[in-house]
């Protein structure tokens, strides 16, 4: 998009002031994209001139359009510039970033029967870790590292996650950690002696002139025996299938070679009984004689 803004005074006055800092240009068009919001995110390391420019093209007069700036939720001063060319509107806000305070989200207004909004996010660079979980065991060492894609921070830390609060790690224990890195966008982070204690999240930060960034790579770490316990479970279930098989088996057999115990007994009771009738059949029965009346 070329700039309908002429070279004003206070423009060159605050370029020359910052003249030593790059100009970042960016712009949105609230005309090829008719939706109600525009949003365009932008990375910023170092402090930097930055010129922010927004179109929109009016569905009727252009100067009854409420033109407007704010960072984040401040409403900015009239130190912006406003251009029409046809029904089309532009406006421009120029301004310098030096610390991290004037990070955040710009945002441009343009009031009509509907608002539109044009955003501009400012963030510094996204650090890269290990999405998914680091699985080691205990007692192994293992390697953490942090990235930084095309950009270079001043300075590396390293922290620990505590639930919600991140806890700076005593780099100086030796035995214990180890930092170091092969680029100055990468941090490594060597943990010796793992223990099921050293579990958890770990984040690393990367400090900017304009503020940090981090990220973070959990560690899981495992005994042994947590590989095995599947496997001792399938043998466990092995050992008590095949108990089972062979207790059936010696029954069957014990079955097999005492086919006739079952007769033998039913021979006995037979016998008993027997004896029982005899003996009842032999004793005497005495007829009772009652006495003859007189």
């Amino acid at each position: 998009m070329l700039s309908p803004f002429p070279s004003l005074p206070v423009r060159e006055d605050m370029l020359v002031r910052y003249s030593n800092l790059s100009l970042q240009s960016h712009n949105v068009s609230l005309t090829e994209h008719p939706s109600a919001v525009v949003e365009k995110n932008i990375t910023l390391q170092r402090p930097s001139n930055v010129e922010l420019t927004c179109q929109f093209t009016a569905s009727g007069d252009p100067r009854s359009v409420n033109v407007t700036w704010r960072k984040d939720d401040e409403l900015l001063e009239n130190d912006y510039l406003i251009s029409a060319t046809g029904n089309t509107l532009y406006t421009q806000y120029l301004f310098t970033i030096i610390n991290s305070k004037q990070m955040g989200s710009y945002s441009c207004f343009f009031q009509e029967e509907k608002e539109y909004r044009g955003t501009f996010n400012f963030k510094v660079p996204e650090l890269h870790g290990k999405n998914k979980p680091l699985i080691t065991y205990v007692g192994d060492s293992t390697v953490l590292i942090c990235k930084c894609k095309d950009c270079f921070p001043l300075n590396w830390t390293w922290h620990r996650g505590n639930g919600s609060v991140q806890v700076p790690l005593d780099v100086q224990m030796n035995d214990k950690y180890a930092v170091s890195g092969a680029d100055a966008n990468e941090t490594r982070l060597k943990i010796m002696h793992l223990s099921e204690e050293d579990q958890g999240a770990y984040w690393c930060r990367a400090v900017f002139p304009l503020g940090e960034s981090g990220d973070h790579v959990h560690v899981v770490v495992l005994s042994y025996l947590v590989p095995l316990k599947p496997f001792l479970a399938i043998a466990a279930e092995v050992v008590v299938l095949v108990a089972i098989i062979l207790l059936c088996e010696m029954y069957t057999k014990k079955k097999k070679s005492h086919p006739d115990d079952g007769k033998e007994f039913e021979q006995i009771e037979q016998l008993k009984s027997d004896d029982s009738n005899g003996i009842e059949n032999n004793v005497p029965r005495y007829r009772k004689h009652e006495p003859v009346g007189q």
